[in-house]
């Protein structure tokens, strides 16, 4: 795992190294074994690198082909790197070293674009052809390596984080305020826009092509190679052959990242997910170390005195035998780290990420790569309780309307104009309704059916949701030298997943479609909270490696008791940060109406925690930024 960065003068001018290098510099915590600079005319090129397959300096980076025409700069491991070296040996290509990093720059060099297809694995990267001056950008599929874009002045500059883009000569620092507002109604952003005028992400699954031409008109285009499609099945088999075409598959995906020369571990938390992989795994490696994060919940109440999983972790560890490791965080854990979070992270996204962030630095201590149960959830249904709110649907409009209101996520739609009002001549022209809805347009789904809605709704969150996680999970890991590997997201397990049928993942979709064609009444409230449905035919296959207080338990996710500690333990924390005056925050959102709306949480009116924590985030990061 690795560091990418680098630019292109389009007026030609040549590229400076020292540039170069304070790029790479701000990302060396992404690659701190080892670093390197490749310029060229007016293209400049570098690398941190992360050393896990092929320890020695043959795979170090930028890679130039033997033929000299080729130079990559490359983050990720593709894990069917053998295979495909096989091919390209047999087509005559030479190779000088063990890594897959040679094996993708062969490959891109052999077939193109179309490589990118053949990839089955995570990646960023920059691709340079000396002959045709042309710069291939590129993100794998899910999009759970990221990379920058940034236009400034006459020069494009990319890397695998802002930071590198922000080290160019060009670059001038500008909030960007539509981006703001879509993050404040989702709690993340689904276009490709960042919180930084001018730098945007590459979308997953797309290439960016660069064709350089002297003298002006170079022309850059951005493209889409592959996307999710949700469906059910033309002829749908019976379920023991779904069943074991599962069991098979995530074996499969799991063996397939185990791949590494350096030590790697598995979080484990108190879910099917992580517990699915280590329990894989550990068949794999005996004595496999294992991570977990739990809280003190001294303070919490209500729901949030589940929170703590540690308990069911440990157990999982005994009967795997795995080497396992615990933190408990308690509330001045988030204001203790929040400054280098934001740093790290960048750009807010979904959810509240500092326990991700003592997770991955727990990790670090014992191992070089850990295994993750992201993708799980998004894959196999793991959220019913939203899905079924637009299961039942008239048209595409109607559920987007049904969609987009519960996805409104921190200030509902009738209070951003007051909240937003210091800045909202310069964003009124953004419709985060519009937003939410060109999610869809690549996904051409005939909507006939609430399985077909469920199926859209699924890949809505893989596409928005699920990119989210991916982005905080790369820089989370990254900021302490740590790959984090998702065998939830092998391309096999993936196209299984999009194929398999609703009725096999939800079990009560037709007891809300009844409820909600004849009693729209408080009946069907019950199907709106987390519950032990969904990822049915997940749970089903992992109940033979997973005991059953495991696989028949209810849905819970990885979160802190903020919403106690906002007002009790943190709530001085949380007052001196929002409602100080020198807050950066209320240049582009208004005083009176956020305190209003913090308020409401302080006093018990609303839990507005995912707010609390987004102003915070918001906050720090501005502090940082600007």
């Amino acid at each position: 795992m690795c560091g990418v960065a680098g630019f292109i003068n389009l007026d030609g001018k040549s590229s400076s190294k020292t540039i170069l290098k304070s790029m790479t510099d701000a990302i060396s915590h992404r690659g701190p074994d080892s670093d390197g600079q490749w310029c060229e005319e007016n293209i400049a090129i570098g690398h941190t690198r992360l050393a896990i397959i092929d320890l020695t300096s043959a795979a170090s980076q930028p890679m130039i082909s033997a033929c000299n025409r080729y130079v990559l700069s490359y983050n990720g491991e593709v894990y069917n790197y053998k295979e495909l070296r096989a091919e390209l040996q047999a087509e005559g290509y030479h190779f000088d070293s063990l890594s897959d990093t040679e094996v993708v720059l062969h490959a891109i060099s052999a077939w193109g674009k179309d490589a990118l297809l053949r990839f089955n694995g995570m990646f960023a990267f920059a691709f340079w052809d000396r002959k045709d001056k042309t710069l291939l950008l590129a993100r794998d599929r899910y999009g759970i390596k990221p990379l920058y874009i940034g236009r400034f002045q006459d020069s494009l500059i990319f890397g695998s984080e802002q930071k590198a883009i922000q080290q160019h000569p060009t670059f001038h620092p500008v909030i960007n305020k539509k981006a703001l507002l879509e993050y404040f109604t989702f709690q993340n952003i689904f276009t490709s826009q960042t919180l930084l005028q001018n730098i945007n992400i590459l979308p997953a699954g797309n290439i960016c092509t660069v064709k350089y031409k002297h003298g002006g008109n170079s022309a850059i285009k951005i493209e889409q190679y592959w996307d999710y499609h949700f469906r059910e099945p033309r002829y749908a088999k019976c379920k023991a052959e779904y069943l074991e075409e599962l069991d098979r598959l995530i074996q499969q995906a799991v063996n397939r990242q185990l791949v590494s020369e350096v030590e790697l571990g598995s979080y484990l938390s108190g879910g099917i997910d992580s517990g699915a992989m280590t329990a894989l795994a550990s068949k794999q490696l005996p004595y496999i170390k294992t991570f977990t994060c739990g809280f003190d919940l001294s303070s919490a109440s209500g729901i949030e005195l589940s929170f703590d999983e540690r308990t069911k972790a440990e157990a999982m560890s005994a009967l795997y035998k795995s080497e396992h490791y615990e933190m408990v965080l308690k509330a001045g854990d988030m204001e203790r780290c929040l400054k280098t979070l934001c740093a790290h992270i960048e750009e807010p996204r979904v959810g509240q990420s500092y326990p991700n962030f003592y997770a991955a630095k727990l990790a670090s201590k014992f191992v070089k790569v850990v295994l993750s149960g992201i993708g799980g959830d998004e894959m196999f249904g793991g959220y019913p309780w939203r899905y079924y709110r637009a299961s039942n649907c008239d048209s595409f409009e109607d559920y987007v309307d049904k969609y987009y209101l519960f996805w409104q996520r921190l200030i509902p739609n009738k209070r951003i104009k007051d909240v937003f009002s210091p800045v909202w001549s310069e964003v009124n022209e953004v419709w985060t309704k519009d937003i939410f809805r060109d999610v869809f347009k690549t996904h051409q789904n005939q909507l006939e059916s609430p399985e077909d809605y469920i199926n859209h709704s699924l890949y809505f969150e893989a596409k928005t949701f699920l990119h989210g996680l991916f982005v905080i999970e790369d820089k989370l890991s990254m900021a302490h030298s740590l790959e984090t590997r998702v065998p939830f997201m092998d391309n096999d397990l993936v196209d299984f997943a999009m194929q398999c049928p609703v009725n096999l993942k939800l079990n009560n979709l037709r007891d809300v479609v009844r409820l909600n064609e004849n009693d729209p009444g408080s009946k069907k409230q019950k199907y709106f909270k987390k519950t032990k449905d969904g990822k049915q035919i997940l749970r089903d296959v992992m109940s033979k490696y997973i005991p059953d207080s495991i696989t028949k338990a209810e849905k819970q996710g990885f979160s802190s008791p903020d919403a106690s500690w906002f007002k009790g333990e943190s709530i001085d924390f949380v007052k001196s940060r929002l409602m100080a005056e020198e807050s950066p925050l209320y240049e582009f959102m208004d005083r009176s109406s956020v305190h209003s709306l913090i308020n409401e949480h302080l006093t018990g009116q609303k839990n507005r925690r995912l707010l609390i924590w987004s102003l915070l985030n918001v906050d720090a990061w501005i502090r940082d930024a600007l």
